[in-house]
């Protein structure tokens, strides 16, 4: 007779209110401890897939998680980018993955247009001013400011987060669109699909909204920039790695590019002796374009009713790794959520 307890789901994070609710209703749930060093919270993961079945991710995971006996069933990122999850290891030890695929685009769309606009008005700029009392520097509004319509908007990667990018651009502020991206066949009509140098070319701003992969890993390196328009801006919402971020720098510094939005950096934290941190035309979040008290519970929803889904042995449709099921047949579980 099979048992009735519950599974223990571990986040790595914390999650909105209402996921937690949701996610106690079936399970227990633990978190890793808060203020952990990133080697103590490899460390706290290596003994937490001993005794836990479900895992919920939001940081970067130890590539030799799975080489140990496991309890875990069932990986869950609560977001879209499998950088944080060695998927092929898990894959090979039958732990299915799943994702939170396009929850999130809104907000990291919206996060794209704040930070374009806090660039072409120079909202940081005249702030600092007006907060010294030169009232006089909105003499300079018109030489240093411009206005987004009918400027062109190029999205490296055109899935749901590009395609959100692209519909705000064009229908809220009169861009025009072109993209780079894998399937170009899968673009509407009216908006260009074109090779990565000739999107530096012909674009004002260019926004980097793809995953990384061997492929893009490294991808915007110095060759590229030097196809960039000297006025045009670069965001990157994407992954950081896909950035050369010393050919960025010396992009930026040369005049080559007039600035950048940067939300992800090849290494997080951003190390204090990177020279993106002292250029003016530059600003830096921390990784939370995607990040919005809607987003964080949508997300957040997903994945607790995808992780309950996979550990009742089910198929859902936004598991990454779907060939564990046959690789691996489900067999009768310890538990029933």
């Amino acid at each position: 007779m099979l048992e009735t307890r519950r599974p223990v789901v571990l986040s790595t994070d914390g999650l909105h209110p209402d996921v937690a609710e949701r996610l106690a209703c079936w399970a227990e749930l633990q978190y890793l401890p808060p203020g952990l060093s990133p080697a103590q919270s490899d460390d706290a993961l290596r003994e937490a897939v001993g005794r836990v079945q479900g895992l919920i991710v939001r940081r970067q995971l130890p590539a030799d998680l799975f080489e140990r006996p496991l309890a875990l069933r069932a990986v869950m990122r609560q977001g879209v980018g499998l950088d944080f999850i060695p998927v092929d290891r898990a894959t090979a030890h039958g732990i299915p993955v799943g994702n939170t695929p396009a929850v999130n685009a809104n907000a990291v769309a919206e996060y794209v247009f704040a930070g374009l606009l806090a660039h072409s008005r120079q909202l940081a700029a005249f702030d600092a001013r007006v907060r010294a009392g030169d009232w006089s520097a909105r003499t300079q509004a018109g030489a240093r400011t411009f206005e987004l319509r009918g400027r062109t908007l190029g999205l490296l990667g055109f899935g749901a987060v590009g395609r959100r990018i692209a519909a705000i651009g064009e229908h809220g502020f009169g861009m025009r669109i072109s993209t780079c991206t894998q399937t170009p066949s899968a673009v509407p009509e009216g908006i260009a699909a074109m090779p990565l140098e000739a999107l530096f070319e012909a674009s004002d701003v260019i926004v980097i909204a793809c995953p990384l992969t061997p492929a893009t890993r490294g991808l915007v390196d110095a060759r590229v920039l030097r196809h960039a328009r000297p006025h045009a801006l670069l965001v990157n919402v994407g992954r950081g790695p896909v950035v050369q971020e010393e050919d960025l720098a010396d992009a930026l510094e040369q005049g080559r590019l007039a600035g950048a939005v940067l939300d992800v950096f090849a290494t997080q934290p951003l190390p204090s002796g990177s020279r993106l941190r002292r250029h003016p035309g530059v600003l830096l979040t921390p990784h939370l374009a995607g990040v919005t008290q809607e987003a964080e519970r949508a997300m957040g929803l997903l994945a607790v009713d995808t992780l309950q889904a996979l550990l009742r042995g089910e198929r859902p449709a936004n598991t990454v790794n779907p060939a564990v099921f046959t690789a691996h047949p489900t067999t009768p579980q310890e538990t029933s959520p």
